[in-house]
């Protein structure tokens, strides 16, 4: 299966979970500015045993789960931002989602394992007890997910714990303003939402990926998106609308596409699981050998693949290795052999930086560098 025809079936998958609530017309019970739910767990793991939330105390709250990579690559960045707001603000690991066969024991020992690197405070759910008052109630069941619990014992902000860094000093602070933020994460679903509900129309003109030469009916998207944009400016650049916008035009107006992609490639309309460069790129990728894309397109890929390297929160485990090739392969589309050159090194680089690679995608991968320096 193509990673572009992939990408269109997977990503309504993805916000299944975000829009049932609404379509059930149960709309979530925790928000930002609600105060903080109890707080119950089965054991204390590390550090001392937290009953209640206290007035005066800010709290982080971090869900995780030992089987998570994202979550498991947090922990350093919590326990700096513990050390930094020592005495300021507490911070509590809550393990929750464990497989059935994960027994509490060794939980603890790879909380024990993680030492130092993990310092702060951690505990164990007790029967999905905080699981669904925290997160089924919030309506973010993934995880990593992040609360913190202003010193007032209400919910400040909900999100990922890379952004933790950004907005604890505001709330440490007393200058965050809850209204604003609640203001904004809830027109932020609403966007969502509309999204959501356009990536069950758009696919409709698309064609059939298993005919040849069959693209669709790109004018007929576009102006279901033009229909949509103009109740909503603001969807212009999500993911679902953008991935759309950028194919649609790759086949009725090459010039088009490519404004389009400048502007889509760095704008953030609003916190997002997938950004709009990554479905540009996408679209590139699917489209290279079945249109002929001119430079600009090109070029435009190889942005789009820095913006997407450039938003990597843990290399560890997302190694953009993939991206640099892909990027390469375009700046020798274009005739920039020192670029192409340059971005294959950093692929060679970023795969060999990986705890474990394949012997043989790193031979292609210097085969492939040595054939750009040859030619």
């Amino acid at each position: 299966m193509s990673k572009r025809f992939y990408f269109q079936l997977l990503l309504p998958l993805c916000f299944i979970a975000i829009t049932c609530q609404a379509q059930n017309g149960q709309p979530n019970s925790l928000n930002i500015g609600d105060p903080a739910p109890p707080l119950r767990v089965r054991e204390w793991l590390k550090g001392t045993s937290i009953e209640q939330f206290e007035k005066g105390t800010v709290y982080v709250l971090e869900f995780w789960a030992t089987w998570c990579r994202p979550c498991k690559a947090a922990i350093p960045h919590l326990s700096i931002l513990a050390g930094e707001y020592k005495d300021r603000v507490t911070i509590l690991g809550i393990d929750v989602y464990e497989n059935k066969s994960t027994s509490i024991e060794k939980v603890k020992a790879f909380v024990d394992s993680m030492g130092t690197r993990m310092d702060y405070h951690v505990a164990a759910d007790d029967s999905n007890f905080m699981v669904a008052g925290w997160l089924n109630a919030s309506g973010e069941q993934g995880i990593p997910q992040s609360f913190v619990v202003n010193a007032e014992g209400k919910v400040a902000w909900i999100g990922h714990p890379k952004d933790l860094g950004k907005v604890l000093p505001d709330i440490v602070n007393n200058t965050w303003d809850i209204k604003e933020v609640l203001a904004r994460r809830n027109f932020d679903k609403h966007l969502k939402k509309l999204d959501n509900e356009a990536s069950y129309q758009l696919p409709l003109y698309l064609g059939d990926p298993e005919k040849r030469g069959d693209l669709g009916k790109p004018e007929w998207a576009l102006l279901v998106i033009n229909e949509i944009t103009t109740k909503e400016p603001k969807l212009k650049y999500a993911p679902f609308i953008a991935s759309h916008t950028f194919s649609s035009l790759l086949k009725t107006n090459l010039h088009e596409a490519y404004e389009y992609g400048k502007v889509a490639i760095v704008t953030s309309t609003y916190a997002y699981e997938v950004p709009a460069y990554d479905p540009i790129i996408a679209d590139i990728k699917w489209y290279s050998d079945k249109l002929n894309l001119p430079a600009e397109i090109y070029w435009l890929g190889t942005q789009a693949c820095q913006a997407s390297i450039d938003q990597i929160t843990y290399p560890e485990i997302e190694n953009p290795s993939r991206i640099y090739k892909q990027m390469a392969e375009w700046f020798w589309r274009i005739n920039d052999k020192s670029k192409a050159i340059e971005a294959q090194q950093k692929a060679v680089e970023a795969l060999k930086s990986k705890e474990e690679f394949s012997v043989s995608e790193m031979a292609a991968f210097e085969f492939q560098l040595q054939e750009y320096k040859k030619m």
